[in-house]
């Protein structure tokens, strides 16, 4: 019996996709839940598994446009599975048989007893010892110094909307540093018992959403976005943490983050960026969210200005963690610090409510103590 392989449902606005990669060629045989081909749509990558088990034939090729409920080619599923054979050792070569030596000729003896040499001795050393001349390979010719390959549907997407926030939006950035003792010390006393029972790794990731989260309940303005001529407050906590994949920045959204403990944040963290990163993230990992963090600290950035994620009006990002010299109580200290960069939409955001919201986070992540007061 033939079984149609039909593109599958990916979300309410995705209508189409590319066929990216093919995994199973026609003809070879299949196993149930084997990957055959990997589908690219403007959101997500999503691998296409096989349903049943049997012989291939597929109707597409690679970089072709799709709609959902194609027919991409059909399964077998009477073929007979291939027969496992068994691979023969390999012959050993034969034993090089020895090369002779060349006889050696005797030095010739100087002339008249190496007293004195003549003239045509003198010739007949200097081109014994001139090393023969080797002919100079002509230049290879240049690397080309540029290559081509087409935009994928998501990083046009993504160029899209980064455009789309540069020309929609009154952005504007503001900055303050935090210093970071406390919770570097809080991770390096806690990080064994927490992965012992999470079986995760206690990040700053975790710090950093819940002092999110305070600071949104402090200023709502932040929490909020632009509905046409309505202004959207939102009563939920849904913060999108920005993943970079190589196919391009993704940004999952962990719910209800004002419900959920370090514990639950680190293992929702961590799920989502594997997610992200091996292509098998849904759409609906990806929808909603009111306010996103990014990261840039990871790869060693100092300070940035982090592009807004509409329809969303605010977004913080992280950076580099490095020790400097600051004043405390009078006195000149090293402290680990670090730079955060609020970028806002000022239509909706007022430059004090920006500043508060960064003050806020400050001073929640210099004495994590308030998160238990959640002041």
């Amino acid at each position: 019996m033939k079984v149609e392989i039909k593109v599958p449902a990916m979300g309410e606005s995705v209508t189409e996709a590319i066929i990216s990669n093919i995994l199973k060629p026609s003809g070879s045989y299949v196993r149930e839940q084997e990957e055959i081909l990997e589908l690219e749509t403007d959101k997500v990558n999503q691998v296409l598994y096989a349903q049943h088990a049997g012989q291939i034939q597929l109707t597409v090729q690679k970089d072709q446009t799709v709609r959902i409920g194609d027919v991409l080619g059909t399964i077998d599923t009477s073929a007979p599975a291939p027969q496992a054979q068994a691979t023969p050792k390999p012959t050993p070569p034969p034993a090089a048989a020895p090369t002779p030596t060349a006889p050696q000729s005797p030095a010739p003896a100087p002339t008249k007893g190496g007293a004195r040499e003549t003239t045509a001795d003198f010739i007949a050393a200097l081109r014994a010892e001139t090393p023969p001349q080797t002919p100079i390979a002509p230049p290879s010719p240049k690397e080309p110094k540029a290559t081509r390959k087409r935009m994928s549907n998501l990083r046009k997407v993504i160029a899209q909307r980064l455009v789309e926030a540069k020309n929609t939006t009154a952005m504007l950035t503001t900055f303050n540093e935090i210093d970071m003792s406390a919770v570097i010390e809080i991770r390096a006393r806690e990080k064994e018992a927490f992965q012992a029972k999470y079986g995760v790794k206690l990040g700053f990731m975790s710090f950093f959403t819940k002092a999110v989260v305070t600071a949104l309940k402090a200023i709502p303005e932040v929490n909020a976005m632009i509905d046409g001529e309505e202004i959207v407050t939102f009563q939920t906590y849904d913060i999108g943490l920005a993943v970079s994949t190589p196919r391009g920045l993704l940004v999952p959204v962990v719910r209800d983050c004002d419900t959920r403990t370090f514990g639950e944040l680190e293992i929702a963290i961590d799920r989502f960026a594997k997610k992200a990163r091996d292509g098998s993230i849904s759409i609906d990992d990806l929808r909603g969210g009111n306010f996103t963090i990014t990261n840039g600290g990871v790869f060693g950035s100092l300070l940035s200005t982090p592009i807004l994620n509409p329809p969303q009006s605010a977004i913080l990002g992280m950076h580099s963690i490095v020790k400097r010299p600051v004043v405390v109580d009078d006195q000149i200290v090293i402290r680990p610090m670090m730079y955060v960069a609020l970028s806002y939409d000022h239509r909706i955001i007022d430059g004090r409510e920006a500043v508060l919201f960064l003050v806020n986070l400050k001073q929640t992540l210099e004495d994590p103590a308030r998160l238990l007061f959640d002041l």
